[in-house]
Order: structure tokens, then C-alpha cells, then sequence
């Protein structure tokens, strides 16, 4: 590899970061984002696969990693706010920090078969 080529991230190391799924919070924290919709489209933005990690740390402190369907997306500004007002009010959670990426960028391969069937792409 030549010095001009920059490697993003370790070889083998996985493009999503896994989430906390071992958290007693996490699973509320998935149905609170199942209750943000993308505007444009109607399914819950984790079905839609948006919702790339959710990482809960011991003091339940609550950051999520997500991404839209665009960076053109006309809520892109509004959409993290919208996550991070849907998981504070929830019981034991102490902050909440949603983070938006591109990387990697979101594709329909992503979307839960749900969101696929309410989509008609099954």
C-alpha cells in the first residue's frame, strides 16, 4: 500500500460498529427509534435500517450512530434531534448523543424484511 492511499479503518474490522445489544436499556432504546419516521417514507427509521449502532455505556449514557437515506435528505438537520427526544424521556437513560454518518452509505439492502414488505419490494 503507498503512502498516498489513506485506509479508513483496520482490515476485517466491520463497517457498522456493534451496539450494546446486552444492555437492559437497549431494547427500549430500539422501540423508541422505531417511533422516528423518515418523512418521505413510510417506515420507522430503524426498520429502514438508518439506525446503524446503538451503544450504551454504564452510566447509561446512550449514543447512537445513524445515518439517512441522502445527505440531500431535506430533514438531515432535524432527524438526530428528532431520535435523541425520543430516547431521553425513557426510565434509567441518562444522555443521549445521536451522531449522523455516511459511512457507510445507507442502501436498501439495509431495511428490515418488514420494511421491505410495507415498501412492496417483497
Amino acid at each position: 500500500m503507498s503512502s498516498t492511499q489513506t485506509e479508513p479503518q483496520t482490515e476485517g474490522a466491520p463497517l457498522i460498529r456493534p451496539s450494546s445489544t446486552d444492555h437492559p436499556l437497549h431494547e427500549q432504546v430500539v422501540e423508541a427509534c422505531r417511533s422516528v419516521y423518515d418523512p418521505e417514507i413510510p417506515v420507522n427509521i430503524y426498520d429502514l435500517g438508518l439506525v446503524y449502532t446503538i451503544l450504551i455505556n454504564e452510566e447509561n449514557e446512550v449514543h447512537v450512530i445513524m445515518t439517512l437515506t441522502a445527505p440531500g435528505c431535506p430533514v438531515a438537520g432535524e432527524m438526530p434531534g428528532w431520535v435523541a427526544e425520543a430516547i431521553e424521556p425513557l426510565a434509567g437513560v441518562k444522555h443521549v448523543d445521536v451522531e449522523l454518518t455516511w459511512e457507510p452509505p445507507w442502501g436498501m439492502d439495509m431495511m428490515s424484511d418488514e420494511a421491505r414488505l410495507e415498501l412492496g419490494f417483497m
